[in-house]
């Protein structure tokens, strides 16, 4: 396998967000995709923010995109198109996540998600409105495949349930010499996992620290690297496309 981390901009997020109700200043996160090269197919993971959604709904995460941070041009950073992806799977649907779904319109793409995820998303509690306030993902004949449970997606490359943040959050681990571990929003740094500190956002605090207690689990199984969804320092260390990790 062949991962690539797509760089997709930038929001700003309360510190009480960042490690739920601990207080500090506010901070300025990465957003990212994962593409995943397979013999069985070219998967994406999430798709990051819509700039426009973000400038309409939630202003005040003041999002910063360039142009050459949309999907289009990142894919096109690493060699392929938007026709090159054959399935895309959300690790939750919250803004930050599903921001370039409805770019795959026409495309044929698979979407693989959680059951209770789509089912949540679209019919969700009034204190989940903003993270859920980007419908896009669910356009007219999107091609939804659901699932529970843990599962092998493709050799090498498993899906997680890691509830908490939201009922059907998921996480992912690529096997391989140099194994990966994709944490999502199951911890957005690496100081909250230490901690054992979820995000805000969350559907059920106590899944969610459950869930930071196995995704340590599963990296100490597999000797695997994990990856932050949200963290400023790290992200300047993890290569960026088109620079990619081989497995």
């Amino acid at each position: 396998m062949k991962v690539w981390l797509l760089d997709g901009g930038s929001i700003v997020i309360e510190h009480t967000q960042l490690m739920w109700n601990v207080p500090g200043p506010q901070a300025r996160i990465p957003v990212y995709s994962v593409l995943v090269e397979h013999d069985d197919g070219l998967f994406l993971i999430d798709t990051g923010i819509d700039l426009d959604h973000m400038n309409r709904v939630l202003p005040f995460e003041l999002p910063e995109q360039t142009d050459e941070q949309t999907i289009p041009a990142q894919l096109e950073k690493c060699g392929f198109g938007l026709d090159d992806v054959t399935t895309l799977v959300n690790s939750h649907l919250h803004i930050d996540h599903v921001g370039g779904n409805q770019l795959f319109e026409g495309t044929g793409v698979e979407h693989v998600l959680h059951e209770k995820e789509l089912a949540q998303a679209r019919n969700h509690g009034p204190f989940e409105f903003f993270g859920y306030s980007d419908k896009s993902w669910d356009y007219e004949g999107a091609a939804i495949d659901t699932f529970s449970g843990d599962m092998e997606l493709a050799k090498g490359l498993w899906v997680y349930e890691t509830p908490g943040h939201t009922v059907g959050h998921c996480s992912f681990l690529l096997e391989g010499e140099r194994p990966m571990l994709l944490a999502m929003d199951v911890a957005y740094t690496s100081a909250a996992m230490e901690k054992g500190i979820q995000p805000g956002f969350h559907h059920t605090p106590v899944d969610g620290v459950r869930s930071i207690a196995r995704v340590k689990q599963l990296a100490a199984k597999h000797g695997a690297e994990i990856f932050y969804s949200h963290d400023a320092e790290a992200w300047q260390t993890y290569k960026h496309a088109p620079d990619f990790y081989e497995l």
